[in-house]
């Protein structure tokens, strides 16, 4: 399975694609959209824009299986987690816009499962990321934060597919008679 990892922000987004066959890993590629070259300034649909259109070009770049997008965190500063959080909204719209599934995991999540505890520092997830993947140096950090993005949907992945695959045998197994389920709330 081919994984596109997003890190997103507003001036740099990085992009992570790993293949996933069992429990190897393979590198692909990794790299970052950036919109600095728009300048300060009121221009939050030109970067949005950047960002969509550079998700739509590794998607038909690398043609991945599935993607995984990491999820914001609140800042101190509310503004500044409602642009990230826009930015975020432009990457997950031009993966669905090219029919990919999205996983989404916190920093958290993605530090756990690539340099085993949470509160690892950025240069522990390159370092990790690094070693996964047997790269040659250092990612950057917005791409090695896309690429263990991806990393851990490749992790968890697995996992998820073997507890859906368990919840599907015992639903079958224990269906309802006819007439018996009445319909309760949903979300």
């Amino acid at each position: 399975m081919r994984i596109l990892g997003i890190d997103p922000g507003l001036q740099t987004t990085g992009f992570g694609v790993v293949d996933a066959d069992g429990h190897a890993l393979r590198y692909v590629a990794s790299g970052t959209i950036s919109t600095r070259h728009l300048g300060t300034g009121n221009n939050l649909p030109a970067r949005l824009k950047v960002l969509f259109d550079g998700i739509a070009e590794i998607t038909a770049r690398y043609q991945p299986d599935a993607s995984a997008v990491e999820i914001i965190f609140v800042n101190v500063n509310p503004q500044s987690t409602l642009l990230l959080g826009q930015a975020r909204g432009a990457c997950v719209t031009a993966l669905v816009t090219n029919n990919l599934s999205v996983a989404e995991y916190t920093a958290l999540q993605m530090k756990k499962a690539v340099a085993g505890h949470g509160q690892a520092a950025k240069a522990q997830v390159q370092e990790m990321v690094r070693r996964l993947l047997d790269l040659p140096g250092l990612p950057g950090a917005d791409a090695a934060d896309a690429l263990g993005i991806a990393i851990t949907h490749a992790q968890v992945g697995r996992s998820m597919a073997r507890l859906a695959e368990a919840a599907e045998a015992s639903k079958s197994s224990a269906a309802l008679p006819a007439g018996t389920y009445r319909q309760g709330r949903s979300r």
